[in-house]
């Protein structure tokens, strides 16, 4: 058991740091290029690296009769992304990454009113010291970081629901289904933002939006494999390593220093984490 735990931790740093530094590389790959090009690159190449993995199973096990909930849930993951790309591109990246921590305080808002799952008071706790954290950092920042900010919040509501639609789909759907159609819509939806927003990349970035696709679905499967490992109540702390990752990144590229707003913001937001994984 403690050997799962300690491989379950593992795997759960390296996804945070697949995904912070897919992060880093969106908001470097941002100044040549829209955030319309750089989500179509993540969710493609993402599709092109999980294909040989998901094709050993054969087609019998595509065939689904939840398809709508599919793109319910590719639909909402996509804006979610669309949302946090923003953010990255207009807020320093540790910020960013703690606007998108908020989604685990959504989860059982959005629980629910999907499934009708009961939200106790300690879901209710976390949700208001969640948002409270998040005041703290956009508060005394100006207008424009408040709009972000509310953007921010929008995309990790819209995540959640995107999560909870895996458990919505669990009775019938296997994970492998479950993840190519993700991939598959994703891209499909992904794609139609380039009508007005399509860059061509330079030939050397084509290498980047290849990694970028890359690290985003490595972050993913290694932190679905933390989860299968070990409960989220045991080692889900680990998940708050992505701030620690996004800080280190954010000053050795663009030299952000967190201001005492951002650690209170992020000592709050941690709290509210910590309290809504804990289970009595």
């Amino acid at each position: 058991m403690q050997n799962q735990l300690r491989l379950a931790a593992l795997f759960l740093l390296a996804g945070e740091g697949c995904l912070a530094a897919m992060a880093a590389l969106v908001k470097g790959l941002g100044e040549n290029l829209s955030h319309e090009t750089l989500l179509f690159a993540r969710n493609f190449f993402g599709l092109l690296f999980l294909l040989p993995f998901l094709i050993r199973g054969g087609i019998p096990q595509l065939k689904t009769k939840r398809l709508k909930v599919h793109l319910f849930r590719a639909l909402s993951g996509v804006c979610a992304m669309y949302g946090f790309f923003y953010v990255i591109l207009h807020l320093p990246l540790a910020e960013a990454t703690l606007v998108k921590l908020s989604t685990p305080l959504w989860l059982p808002c959005i629980a629910l009113l999907m499934l009708g799952d009961r939200m106790t008071l300690r879901n209710g706790l976390a949700l208001v010291l969640g948002f409270l954290g998040v005041g703290l950092i956009m508060r005394p920042q100006g207008e424009e970081v408040t709009l972000v900010m509310a953007v921010g919040i929008l995309a990790a509501g819209l995540a959640a629901v995107a999560k909870v639609c895996i458990r919505w789909m669990s009775d019938t759907e296997p994970s492998a289904r479950i993840v190519f159609y993700f991939a598959l819509f994703s891209t499909l939806i992904s794609a139609v933002p380039l009508i007005w927003g399509w860059q061509q990349p330079a030939p050397e970035a084509w290498l980047f939006l290849a990694l970028l696709g890359l690290l985003g679905t490595s972050g993913q499967l290694l932190m679905t494999q933390a989860y299968r490992l070990a409960k989220p109540s045991l080692v889900g702390v680990y998940a708050y390593s992505s701030v620690i990752y996004a800080m280190l990144l954010g000053w050795v590229f663009w030299a952000e220093i967190p201001s005492l707003w951002t650690w209170l913001g992020t000592l709050v937001i941690v709290v509210a984490g910590l309290i809504n994984l804990k289970r009595t």
